[in-house]
């Protein structure tokens, strides 16, 4: 009674109270970390010029201000390995913790940064510093987030609770937009432009300290003491870890590359894309993007249901097929005008989520415990940096060197990743054996362990 009292751990056998528990430190940190990413992308308009400076119509400022947004990828695979480890070895309540701790201080750092006209230069070199940590805490953020929701979601409910846990990173975007909309409504575009967009980030600030408490609350997973007990402290080299679970780490890659580059094509870029077929004004087309991250958010959850109640395999064969051809399709209507805006980003949403809403446990089921961490983020963080990050520019890049009929293909080849990642799991012993006979892919009536 005394250990458990001083080291809070999950109980492998209850799906009240604590389980709720464990499933709500997950999701709020998904929220936050979303929202905190996000938050700085919409309002880069507005603090752009008070703290990068003026250039020719203001755009130098904005360039700089967005190159910083892009630094925090390049900081996300750093982050993955050093929390990662750090999650694989003091423990995922520790890594969660941490991270929101370092994501708030550097969004109320942000929202406390003086401007350029106070300490001249400074003001650029300290946001892209405080965009670098908040890098390194995202990176380890996700992996985290997927181990524990992996080792503490029961049996029947996996993939319900991975669709919950990966669905905070869709409302931490809604309230991204949500806070912008009620600064506009309050204070005005002038009043954001004059220092009211701190408010953006202190908003960032108070929600991670919130998530902090929720966190602190949580159990400790008992699979991940467990797996720490028996190994006796030892940590595996990372690239051995890569060599030795290389077919893990292929299907990473493979499922985190459908799912970034359809994140970032169907949920940001979609709005440019069809305003340069002039099917539609990119504001217009931009407003109706929250209508569709709510259905996505909703496709999402339904999709972690059905893998718990219908099987893993059946529902991902599904859901990760679909989009190989229904891509060029909804594509090329738009194009041709015979499919609406609204219509072509609603399914391409739903298309994404069917991935989404089961990644967290997908993934997490591919690597050990005592690597689970690392090995899953290290290989997730650089993928989404490579692919993700780098879509909008490269859509941009296309579009302006008449190359912007290759991205219907581009996006269909980097979609069929799940699919084909589907294939190289099942050749992982540990992921067939779970979702063939540990209660994913047949769903069981008691409760029972990840």
């Amino acid at each position: 009674m005394t250990d458990r009292l001083l080291s809070p751990v999950s109980d492998d056998l209850s799906d009240g109270g604590g389980r709720r528990r464990e499933l709500a430190a997950a999701t709020v940190g998904s929220i936050v970390e979303s929202f905190d990413w996000n938050i700085y992308a919409v309002l880069a308009t507005y603090f752009a010029a008070d703290l990068f400076g003026h250039g020719k119509h203001g755009v130098s400022g904005l360039l700089a201000a967005y190159a910083t947004f892009a630094v925090g990828f390049v900081a996300r695979p750093i982050g993955s390995y050093l929390i990662g480890r750090l999650s694989d070895t003091r423990g995922r309540r520790f890594a969660l913790s941490l991270g929101m701790v370092v994501i708030a201080a550097a969004s109320l750092g942000l929202a406390a940064l003086p401007g350029r006209q106070t300490i001249g230069v400074w003001a650029a070199v300290l946001a892209v510093a405080a965009r670098l940590v908040q890098g390194l805490a995202f990176g380890g953020e996700a992996p985290s987030v997927a181990a524990y929701v992996t080792e503490t979601a029961p049996a029947r409910h996996r993939f319900a609770y991975s669709s919950v846990s990966y669905g905070g990173v869709i409302l931490g975007s809604l309230l991204s937009f949500g806070v912008l909309t009620l600064l506009i409504h309050t204070i005005g575009k002038s009043g954001l432009e004059h220092g009211g967009w701190r408010w953006g980030f202190v908003a960032a600030g108070l929600l991670g300290l919130a998530a902090l408490w929720v966190r602190r609350a949580a159990p400790e997973s008992a699979e991940f003491h467990r797996a720490r007990a028996g190994r006796g402290g030892e940590r595996p080299p990372f690239l051995r870890t890569l060599r030795t679970h290389r077919t893990a780490a292929l299907t990473v890659f493979l499922n985190t590359l459908g799912g970034t580059v359809g994140y970032y094509f169907a949920l940001v870029y979609l709005p440019q894309y069809a305003a340069a077929y002039h099917v539609i004004g990119k504001e217009e087309a931009a407003s109706f993007m929250t209508a569709v991250l709510a259905v996505v958010l909703a496709t999402m959850l339904l999709t972690g249901a059905a893998a718990d109640r219908f099987g893993l395999l059946r529902v991902a064969r599904i859901g990760f097929t679909l989009p190989i051809p229904l891509v060029g399709v909804l594509l090329a209507g738009l194009r041709g005008g015979w499919l609406p805006f609204q219509v072509v980003a609603v399914l391409l949403g739903m298309l994404v989520a069917t991935v989404l809403g089961t990644l967290n446990v997908f993934t997490g089921l591919l690597f050990p415990t005592e690597v689970r961490a690392v090995g899953l983020g290290v290989v997730n963080a650089a993928t989404i940096a490579a692919f993700g990050g780098t879509f909008p520019l490269l859509a941009e890049w296309l579009g302006h060197h008449d190359g912007l009929g290759l991205i219907p293909g581009y996006v269909t080849v980097c979609t069929a990743g799940p699919l084909l990642g589907l294939f190289t799991a099942l050749r992982v012993p540990s992921f067939a054996a779970a979702v063939r006979q540990g209660g994913a892919d047949r769903p069981r009536r008691t409760a029972g362990t990840a």
